[in-house]
């Protein structure tokens, strides 16, 4: 097999992760024609084309392949400076800036209950990188080995990969005090549901249409959507009184209690099962952050 030379590596994974050459060199401390020299020398190694020249860019099959050898590579690493400092303290740690451990979380989890989980592992001074994406798309980050790690809804696991069920979050409707009374004060219904807009992240988000379809029992659910990126935003929407928000039951949970927003269907919710997906690799650091993430889930969601 063919060693390839770990700055080769490195400058392909800061291509994509920083989404083009000049970041890249930014990044690495090198022109930009170093960068391109090191890409090109890396393709004519293993004999294929690793970046797709697009907007935005992206690896090929052998890029992702590279990318993720890559990522394995930095959790070794990783896991040798955690080992080194344990046998001499004193001795300098810390792994570089662009060997980062990258995991993709939705940010809901993010929002509630899994940067908690993440504190100590971060006070060892673990240069994480968390990507926020939908729950039902983090995966694809696992998949194209840009992670080492993913919080996902989807249950199967990848080839080399491991899963582990974390439970599930529940989520209900809910709106402000105000927006209630004015527009939906007997609750939501099959009949009025059509009137009011609810808040989405993106496109992508289909949790509001999702709780509407089950709580009545419909097949099909078109809502009017008002598109607020952030879970946070969200429920500063939902108390300003922009929309209906289908939120976790975790976030909503005090201003619930103290009358500020109300359940607009009590008694239903939508529990959406999560699962941690992460390489099937031996690494103190890997099972670490497996350990706190199920531990923390394990408190926080619903068995």
């Amino acid at each position: 097999m063919s060693t390839y030379d770990p700055a080769a590596l490195e400058c392909l994974a800061a291509i994509v992760e920083e989404g083009g050459f000049e970041r890249a060199a930014q990044r690495l401390n090198v022109t930009q024609s170093a960068v391109s020299q090191r890409l090109r020398a890396l393709e004519a190694q293993v004999g294929s084309v690793l970046i797709v020249r697009s907007r935005p860019l992206r690896p090929t099959s052998a890029g992702q392949l590279l990318l993720k050898h890559t990522k394995q590579m930095r959790l070794l690493r990783a896991d040798l400076e955690r080992d080194l400092q344990e046998l001499a303290p004193s001795a300098p740690g810390g792994s570089r800036e662009d060997e980062r451990i990258s995991i993709a979380i939705n940010a809901d989890s993010i929002a509630t209950w899994a940067l908690g989980a993440l504190h100590d592992l971060v006070r060892q001074r673990l240069p994480l990188e968390i990507i926020v994406d939908d729950q039902d798309f983090t995966q694809e980050w696992l998949r194209s080995g840009q992670v080492l790690g993913c919080v996902t809804t989807l249950k199967q696991a990848l080839r080399g990969c491991k899963m582990v069920p974390l439970g599930a979050m529940p989520y209900v409707a809910v709106a402000s005090a105000s927006y209630a009374q004015q527009y939906l004060p007997q609750g939501l219904t099959p009949h009025n549901f059509r009137e009011v807009s609810f808040l989405s992240f993106n496109r992508k988000d289909d949790m509001a249409a999702e709780f509407v379809a089950r709580a009545f029992g419909l097949k099909r659910v078109a809502l009017n959507h008002l598109f607020v990126p952030g879970s946070e935003a969200q429920m500063r929407a939902v108390a300003a009184g922009w929309a209906v928000g289908v939120m976790p039951e975790l976030m909503a949970r005090q201003a619930l209690a103290d009358g500020s927003m109300v359940d607009l269907a009590p008694g239903r919710s939508l529990p959406i099962q999560l699962y941690w997906h992460c390489w099937n690799l031996e690494s103190e650091l890997l099972d670490a952050l497996s350990a706190a993430l199920t531990g923390a889930a394990a408190q926080a969601l619903v068995s």
